[in-house]
């Protein structure tokens, strides 16, 4: 007899229906036979699976098994093949009727004594279900609420195999998981930290506002304990919160990569990543010999903070490239391409020289101008180019760290950031941009529109200053984020001034 059970397997974070199918056969030698290009852990689970059926009462007559994954070009890998492996294998055997398994999709680990283990991507694998119009999802127990983030599908939450085969036959009673998306919703607006605790430096917070209103890469610099770290690890605190669908594509992130806290069913807060400069590259972009996802996707739709910047390897940081213009990563294998969301703001802070106390009145610099350009020099110009603001963080003097009372806190700087996103998703209604940072071409030619004045001032600036035409590009949409900060429907001097005053760089650094 053949049966079918429907599963999942992971390609990036997007699940590709499965099918896995048991020909059961009592005829011939006792044998079993695994096949549809499955990895390792799939082809290990014959001896998880038959050792969690004996322990959990059942008792397999001899017959010559032969197991196929279809298709059998996708590659399988992981362990979440145990489940429909063992329920196949029952309804092979006539133990289990085969029709319970109809429109049923599953996934889990087994142990050797028949309890279930959650494993990784199951939001995936449930979104994959809902559009396959299956009939329910059995998971894992702690996989449940996860699962049920999908919504439109009955998921049932199993902490063995004899409950989901007692759940599939009627024996046990079951009660589908259910995803209260309120409650967790209102988690997302719960922050730990807030600006308000950050003295000083208000010109390194209009700059947070400037660049999270327009979704603009930040860049701090500043001598050591001036709170460039502080100052970026607050800003997830004023970014917008996450859509449903934002929040969906960063929970599949984490399921994938197996990141997900333990109960934890959806991610409701913008991710906030902050890798050691020793990072490979692999890990922050991704990698592997079964790719998982890096830093920068881990980071999708949230922050990504590299602090010390200059001390991240040189080629480490080159890879950032593509990710931060296209917003996605893509890594390339002999047996196939993957590809990984990577839609992040950038925040970075370094020194402005290797002792940290270039321009500082209270600390002698003692670096050579060769020591500083060559520190200097680790950060490649097309890396620079993609980062839109530069902002020095000056050490705060005592008198501002002394001082009573809260400074600018996160909820007026969000109500900031707020009203200009909004002024922007009005703009850009049924265009292909969602922020001022993706303005180019004809679309910054059509939105940056400037007057006569602001055209002598700019002009002025760029030949002064030597700027290039990336660097011209992103003044005006600096200037167009503070323009929508301001409520101002055209570009002015002063919104220009502002813009060039952020690029710190650009005037030649400290």
């Amino acid at each position: 007899m053949i049966a079918r059970v429907a599963t999942a397997a992971l390609v990036g974070v997007e699940a590709y229906s499965v099918s896995v199918e048991v020909d059961y056969s009592r005829s011939g030698m006792p044998s079993f036979t695994l096949v549809g290009l499955a990895e390792g852990a799939v082809r290990e689970a014959k001896e998880r699976v038959f050792a969690a059926l004996r322990h959990s009462g059942f008792r397999l007559p001899p017959a010559r098994i032969t197991v196929n994954m279809a298709p059998a070009a996708l590659r399988k890998d992981g362990s979440g093949y145990d489940l429909p492996l063992a329920l196949g294998l029952l309804a092979g055997a006539e133990i289990v009727p085969a029709e319970v398994l109809e429109g049923v999709w599953c996934a889990g680990e087994l142990s050797l004594d028949g309890a279930l283990k959650p494993v990784p991507g199951i939001l995936p694998l449930a979104l994959r279900a809902r559009r396959e119009g299956a009939r329910a999802v059995l998971v894992p127990q702690a996989n449940a609420a996860e699962a049920a983030v999908a919504q439109d599908v009955p998921v049932y939450g199993c902490g063995s195999l004899a409950e989901a085969i007692g759940i599939l036959s009627g024996e046990l009673p079951a009660t589908p998981t259910q995803a209260d998306v309120a409650a967790l919703w209102a988690r997302s607006r719960e922050f730990p930290l807030d600006f308000a605790e950050v003295k000083g430096q208000d010109h390194a917070k209009r700059a947070v506002v400037v660049a999270c209103a327009g979704n603009h890469n930040l860049l701090f610099l500043g001598p050591p304990g001036s709170g460039k770290t502080m100052l970026a690890q607050r800003i997830p605190s004023v970014l917008p919160p996450l859509s449903f669908e934002e929040a969906l594509e960063v929970t599949a992130v984490y399921s994938v990569a197996g990141r997900l806290e333990p109960g934890q069913a959806l991610v409701v807060h913008r991710p906030f990543r902050a890798p050691h400069h020793t990072v490979s590259d692999a890990g922050l972009i991704g990698g592997g010999q079964i790719p998982r996802p890096g830093e920068v996707s881990l980071a999708h739709r949230g922050v990504l903070f590299l602090d010390e910047l200059p001390e991240f390897k040189k080629h480490v940081l080159e890879v950032l490239r593509q990710p931060l213009e296209d917003g996605r990563v893509t890594i390339s294998r002999a047996a196939l391409a993957v590809e990984f969301p990577a839609d992040v703001m950038l925040v970075a802070a370094m020194n402005p020289c290797p002792c940290g106390y270039l321009g500082d009145p209270r600390h002698p610099c003692v670096c050579t101008p060769m020591q500083i350009q060559r520190y200097r020099a680790r950060l490649s110009g097309p890396l620079l180019d993609r980062i839109d603001l530069h902002v020095v963080v000056p050490a705060v003097p005592y008198g501002d760290l002394a001082a009573q009372g809260q400074g600018l806190d996160s909820a007026t700087m969000r109500r900031q950031i707020l009203a200009a996103r909004q002024l922007q998703a009005q703009r850009y209604t049924g265009l292909p941009l969602l922020s001022n940072s993706e303005l180019s071409g004809q679309y910054l030619e059509r939105f940056c529109a400037l007057g006569t004045a602001e055209h002598r001032f700019l002009e002025a600036a760029v030949t002064r200053l030597g700027l290039s035409a990336r660097a011209y590009t992103r003044v005006l949409r600096i200037a167009r984020t503070i323009a929508d900060l301001a409520g101002a429907e055209t570009i002015s001097v002063a919104h220009l001034a502002e813009a060039i005053n952020l690029r710190t760089l650009d005037r030649g650094g400290e």
